[in-house]
């Protein structure tokens, strides 16, 4: 593996320099070539298409002026023993224990608005109509589905952003992005701040969002639910993200306490 890293970027060797904490589908890592580039690495499941998706991905949107990895290497099939895929390293690092929640919680929003602000890009595809997506959104209302689209994330949580002195610098793991209705993200982001902390929390970050575009999310409300359904059948398995990251008193049973009682707020429309 270290071999094809050092030979994708021409040099003499490369070596494990540490492991990336947060990630959930990949096993990441930090690599240092010979003339001390500091890369990330990452390694998916044998049979894992994501590599494949995440090619086309950061090859359309480009690194989003910074804002996101550039393309370096990969090996979608598995070639050096299972699919890898070598990109730039973002400055910072995951961060999701901020001493201000609701100023963590505003820079989020104004991120995700200026993703959603860039053209897609050539390539990208709808991420409603993926065959992979096809189940997940079978119950989604129809007039969600039908909103306008823009340039997706389609895992947009903080355990996917970067962070530095404070401050948002970069968002990763674009495997899963494409073209889809703003609030696809922003419900799922709002989500994970009901999980971290709360629904003043998740409002601030809707706020920050809409203040950014200069329009409100439409069918919010029904965007929350939607989001909710789709985390009730695993919400567990989203602990290790979390713990790994610094909140440990998220647990399994946590989780699931919190996913249950926004599900009751957000179905009953409670302000």
């Amino acid at each position: 593996m270290l071999e094809w890293v050092a030979a994708s970027v021409g040099a003499t060797s490369a070596s494990w320099s540490r492991s990336l904490l947060g990630g959930m589908h990949a096993v990441t890592d930090v690599v240092r070539t010979s003339d001390r580039q500091d890369l990330v690495l990452r390694r998916f499941p044998a049979g894992d298409d994501a590599v494949h998706r995440e090619v086309r991905v950061l090859s359309a949107i480009d690194g989003l002026d910074g804002l996101a990895p550039l393309l370096i290497a990969a090996d979608p099939d598995g070639a050096t023993g299972t699919p890898t895929i070598l990109t730039t390293l973002l400055a910072g690092s995951a961060f999701i224990t901020p001493h201000d929640p609701v100023d963590f919680a505003r820079q989020l929003g104004r991120t995700l608005a200026s993703i959603h602000a860039r053209a897609p890009g050539p390539g990208l595809s709808d991420v409603i109509t993926s065959p992979r997506a096809a189940a997940q959104f079978g119950a989604c209302p129809e007039q969600l589905l039908a909103e306008p689209h823009v340039l997706t994330h389609f895992d947009f949580w903080s355990g996917n952003t970067v962070w530095r002195d404070g401050r948002l610098t970069g968002v990763v793991d674009w495997c899963g992005a494409g073209t889809a209705p703003p609030g696809l993200d922003v419900s799922w982001a709002r989500l994970d701040l009901i999980l971290l902390y709360d629904r003043v929390v998740a409002d601030a970050f809707t706020r920050a969002y809409e203040s950014a575009v200069g329009v409100q999310v439409p069918d919010i409300d029904l965007w929350d639910l939607y989001a909710a359904s789709n985390a009730r059948p695993n919400v567990e398995s989203w602990a290790p993200g979390y713990q790994g990251l610094g909140r440990g008193d998220l647990g399994p049973a946590s989780l699931r306490q919190r996913l249950t009682e926004w599900s009751r707020i957000a179905g009953g429309n409670e302000h």
